[in-house]
């Protein structure tokens, strides 16, 4: 992926996550805290853990592959989410994690 197109994923990502605070708004009276996004986050992280499990056959309940798919896709977009909100580039956190990581396992 290059660097447009993650500008671009990033771009769509907070754009989304407007249409959800008006829907919050609308619904409980106030937008989510970036706690309740990290909460969200959370649970989402879990379920991705039980559908990688029931892929590999290892948990009875059978998940799709098209929810693996989703959840995967809504995690990431969660953690540009949450980097945004927490006045983090995402994009240099994860050339930092990647450059550091690479150096350490030369």
């Amino acid at each position: 992926m290059g660097k447009d197109n993650f500008d671009e994923i990033i771009r769509r990502s907070i754009e989304i996550r407007k249409k959800y605070h008006k829907l919050e708004m609308t619904h409980h009276g106030s937008e989510w805290t970036v706690e309740e996004d990290a909460l969200a986050y959370l649970t989402d992280a879990g379920l991705i853990g039980r559908d990688i499990m029931s892929q590999q056959k290892r948990w009875p309940k059978m998940g799709s592959e098209a929810e693996l798919e989703h959840k995967l896709g809504e995690n990431i977009w969660w953690l540009i989410i949450l980097a945004e909100r927490s006045g983090i580039n995402i994009k240099d956190a994860v050339d930092n994690f990647l450059s550091k990581t690479e150096t350490l396992l030369k």
